[in-house]
């Protein structure tokens, strides 16, 4: 009996430490301890894996360049960046692909969070309206009194529709917002009047212009059409991190620093069939055309260098105080250096 309840122990035990295998003991980082070496196997939340916004991350894993770096990288998936924002927090994974405007948030509500890899000064978001929607909705002063789709609360696409909104003198109240998802939960939005008008990424802005089913209104997939929305930049697409964990394992980021910049290295010097060809099958969605014509839309949000541009980080602290709750009484005591750095991709781009 004694032996059959220090097995029950034993078991429990080795329970305990895989489910917090990830997790740190103190100081907020996430992952494993640091050793001389650092971590090797490092888990990646992505905010939507499929999205082509956020394409360098499962590109990276397909070209091989993580293990070339002598790195184990898992690429996990979230439906929308929000979600992927609490896995690091929880400390289940060591880094996200997700908008870079977290870092901000979350230092507002006491988090260091950094950005290591900035890879790109675009959103590559478009506000798409629904066909039958199109001529009552021409901009966004046309927004009151209209249902109006992000992926979900809190979400960089939620942040961004609130902006756009209040710069167009439409209050946050005098719309309604509806988590819509992305991918065919949102197409399936507009198709059943769920949503009038979204914000969204490809591949499904290309599979709903496509079918007829929506028209782009505003294009941030370029440096022209966002400087025209928001008024400057807005850096989006990122890696970012733990303070702690960067802190500790500086071997690993750079590691990681070095594969994704290759990366954006090989989307700027390859044509979006090239790229779609190395993209697992099923991203394609059954139209290998289609999800070629979206990643060449695309695919010019993506920077060569992965370096942020303070004008950039800037002006995405500039939208922020402007409606979000947590940036907006704090924004006088942000300190912009700490939610990014070019430590790593400075040394990555020798």
């Amino acid at each position: 009996m004694r032996t059959q309840t220090r097995a029950i122990i034993v078991l429990a035990a080795a329970v305990a430490l895989g489910v917090t295998g990830c997790r740190s003991s103190a100081g907020g980082g996430t992952g494993a301890p640091a050793s001389s070496g650092g971590v090797t196997d490092v888990k990646i939340m992505v905010g939507g894996v499929e999205k082509v916004i956020y394409l360098p991350a499962k590109l990276t894993d397909q070209l091989g360049y993580f293990k070339e770096q002598g790195l184990n990288v898992q690429i996990l998936t979230e439906p929308a960046g929000a979600t992927a924002e609490n896995s690091l927090i929880s400390g289940d994974v060591h880094g996200v692909v997700g908008f870079y405007d977290h870092t901000i948030d979350l230092q507002a509500k006491g988090k260091c969070i950094t950005s290591v890899v900035q890879m790109a000064d675009v959103p590559g978001e478009a506000e798409v309206v629904a066909t039958k929607q199109a001529s009552t909705i021409k901009s966004a002063a046309d927004f009151k009194g209209k249902k109006l789709g992000f992926t979900s609360p809190g979400s960089s696409t939620d942040f961004l529709t609130q902006y756009l909104a209040t710069k167009s003198g439409v209050a946050t109240s005098e719309y309604t917002g509806v988590k819509a998802g992305a991918g065919q939960t949102f197409i399936a939005a507009i198709d059943n009047g769920g949503i009038d008008a979204g914000m969204t990424t490809d591949p499904t802005i290309a599979q709903l212009v496509d079918s007829g089913k929506a028209k782009v209104m505003l294009d941030m997939r370029t440096e022209d059409g966002t400087k025209a929305a928001l008024g400057g930049l807005y850096p989006a697409s990122s890696l970012y991190m733990d303070c702690a964990f960067v802190e500790k394992n500086k071997e690993t980021v750079q590691k990681l620093a070095n594969a994704l910049v290759k990366t954006l290295g090989f989307i700027n010097s390859h044509t979006a069939a090239e790229i779609a060809a190395k993209m697992p099958p099923d991203f394609a969605g059954g139209n290998p055309a289609l999800y070629e014509k979206s990643i060449n839309d695309t695919k010019g949000m993506f920077n060569r260098d992965g370096k942020m541009k303070a004008e950039g980080a800037k002006n995405v602290l500039e939208v922020l105080a402007q409606f979000s709750p947590s940036v907006k009484p704090k924004k006088d005591s942000i300190d912009l250096t700490r939610t990014y750095t070019t430590e790593f991709v400075g040394k990555a781009a020798q």
